[in-house]
């Protein structure tokens, strides 16, 4: 017997991946979804062989709006996931002025698009059976705005935003929403940005383990709506939070010149 399907986006490498991995140990069955079908396939092999659960794969690239429409409506038409993970996501540098038009609207609709048509596409149903939940990846990045980053800050804020105005709406129905914001996690995310993270010192890394094993700890208890995992990340948000947004921008200025 599992626990129903949870459904995990970006399921092919990363933080996605590690979902896929504790989801699966948890007795889940899986619908995964990333671009790279073959990588997809042979994770869903290895995932039946050692967890004895089943794996869907739906190769779809969710910064594509038929893609989000087609991967939506396969959701709704279903009955609704025990979980769904909006972790697809990534990153660019350098200024909007110089920026790849087309590439910062994918990064829209993959980052606020996308995790709103799937959320609205199950929501109705975990509602009226009065179970699921929804964790939305987001990042430490939507509490600050960065040059260089103008774009990624701004998507992970709404998501964070949205995640919180969702959770509120769903009190007393039984279904969870939790905002996921990890700061620098040990993935393949840096490499596909080209970036150099050598002047991270290596106590700001977290592991991917880590970041999955705290989000479901902390959706298992009910909360908090805003999931900061790692010890060091949860004395910063706070202390973000309470900063003049000024501060903030001369502070991310003067690490870009650094």
């Amino acid at each position: 017997m599992t626990k129903g399907v949870a459904v995990v986006t970006g399921a092919s490498a990363g933080i996605g991946r590690e979902f896929c991995e504790q989801l699966a140990a948890r007795g889940h069955d899986l619908l995964v979804v990333a671009r790279d079908r073959a990588r997809l396939e042979t994770l869903g092999r290895d995932l039946e062989g050692r967890h004895r659960i089943a794996v869907q794969v739906a190769a779809a690239d969710l910064s594509v709006e038929d893609d989000i429409v087609r991967l939506a409506e396969r959701l709704r038409a279903g009955e609704a996931p025990a979980l769904l993970v909006n972790n697809a996501g990534f990153g660019t540098r350098g200024a909007l002025a110089d920026a790849d038009p087309e590439r910062q609207a994918a990064m829209v609709r993959l980052h606020a698009l996308a995790p709103l048509r799937l959320s609205t596409a199950v929501l109705p149903g975990m509602v009226r059976r009065g179970s699921g939940g929804i964790v939305n990846v987001s990042s430490v990045a939507s509490f600050v705005y960065s040059p260089g980053n103008a774009n990624y800050c701004a998507t992970k804020a709404y998501l964070t935003v949205l995640t919180e105005g969702m959770a509120a709406e769903l009190q007393g129905t039984g279904v969870r929403a939790q905002a996921l914001c990890p700061g620098f996690t040990r993935t393949e995310f840096h490499q596909r940005m080209n970036v150099s993270t050598g002047d991270q010192p290596p106590f700001s890394w977290l592991s991917a383990r880590g970041v999955v094993e705290e989000s479901l700890r902390r959706l298992d208890r009910g909360g908090p709506v805003v999931c900061v995992p790692g010890l060091g990340y949860k004395a910063l948000v706070p202390l973000i939070r309470l900063m003049p947004r000024r501060a903030i921008g001369w502070v991310a200025r003067r690490r870009r010149r650094m």
